[in-house]
């Protein structure tokens, strides 16, 4: 296992790249540390899968350095770093059995025979596929090869890191669940350095331990879940993460006080100054309250039941803002407004999250 560090990296698919748009990958300083449980999160293009690539050594980077330990390892080929990487699609040989495909890593390894045995069958129960272990792998479902590519990169114990490349897409959504259980134990069993690429939020937040959200080449934050949803350190953080996302509107900030483009003001959990550029304020959907005249006049559109609690899409000033309500209470004609909770908006300039710079008055 190691800690792997990023130095100065950055990354363009062209020859001669000369502005910020031109590179995939922007410059970035960041460290994991060994045997820490990472998920990289992000939409479609924002350079996850780059990034992967990198680590593992399939791309070499335009500039900057990776490090495993103290090692530079950034002209050095996949062979050499010791990893095990899990694709999006299944990787098997089909003219093996799923023991041979699961022992294939330790055997060409020269690893002892018991040994061999029965990290097969510890890998092969974790999976679910005691019982087609003498089967071929020519003619399994999809997702029934997706299991066998995904238990071969688990099957090593000495690897420096795992690196999974959106592993669970072929996968049924009742085996997701099931497989990053059985990942998360493994992490916790053996203490590899794990790197998980997806773009499913429920899938980020129940694996790692650190979320690593990427947007436009950056990475914008990293954090546990619970400071990605409390404190969104980019407004991208704060739409992309929750369901739904967090409510932003445009406003200017004094001291403690936000006044909205109608005039009306909302009260902050904090002294702000006085913040230059384009300024928001965000407030999670679980943090809006509707009332019966106290705070900002809200217009109901509709309402959606969704089992533990009910989604209001609403409308404040022309904007569209979403409330969640617990499940129970009333939703009636009498709620025309709409109330946040002060300590939990979020203030954002050029959608960099401000820090307060001390309580309200």
């Amino acid at each position: 296992m190691a800690q792997i560090t990023l130095k100065n990296l950055a990354h363009s698919y062209f020859p001669n790249p000369t502005r910020d748009q031109d590179f995939a990958l922007k410059e970035m300083d960041h460290v994991w540390q060994d045997g820490g449980a990472y998920a990289l999160l992000g939409s479609s293009g924002c350079g996850k899968t780059t990034l992967l690539n990198i680590i593992s050594g399939l791309l070499r980077p335009s500039q900057g350095r990776v490090l495993f330990g103290d090692r530079d390892v950034t002209d050095a080929p996949t062979a050499e770093r010791n990893i095990a990487q899990v694709f999006q699609f299944p990787v098997v040989y089909d003219t093996m059995t799923v023991r041979d495909n699961l022992a294939f890593p330790l055997r060409n390894r020269g690893m002892d025979a018991a040994y061999i045995a029965a990290r097969v069958d510890q890998i092969a129960r974790m999976i679910g596929m005691e019982e087609i272990l003498s089967r071929k792998a020519k003619g399994l479902t999809a997702d029934a090869k997706q299991k066998i590519s995904l238990g071969r990169g688990m099957v090593r114990e000495d690897v420096n890191a795992i690196l999974f490349d959106e592993p669970l897409t072929v996968i049924d959504p009742h085996m997701k669940w099931e497989l990053r259980t059985q990942l998360k134990r493994l992490h916790r069993e053996f203490g590899h350095t794990m790197i998980y690429v997806t773009h499913d939020q429920t899938e980020a937040l129940t694996f790692a331990d650190k979320v690593v959200i990427m947007y436009d080449g950056r990475v914008v934050q990293m954090g546990t879940p619970e400071e990605l949803f409390e404190t969104p350190a980019h407004t991208f953080v704060g739409y992309f993460i929750g369901s739904p996302g967090m409510n932003l509107m445009e406003a200017q900030v004094e001291g403690d006080t936000a006044r909205l483009a109608s005039g009306m003001t909302v009260p902050l959990g904090a002294q702000y100054g006085r913040p230059a550029g384009r300024v928001q304020i965000g407030i999670r959907p679980e943090y809006a309250m509707l009332t019966a005249g106290e705070g900002l006049p809200v217009t109901i559109r509709r309402v959606e039941d969704v089992g533990r609690h009910r989604l209001v899409r609403a409308e404040v000033l022309g904007a569209p803002l979403n409330v969640v309500v617990p499940e129970g209470m009333p939703v009636g004609a009498e709620l025309t407004h709409v109330r946040f909770a002060p300590q939990k908006i979020s203030v954002y300039a050029d959608d960099w999250r401000i820090a307060p710079q001390g309580r309200a008055a």
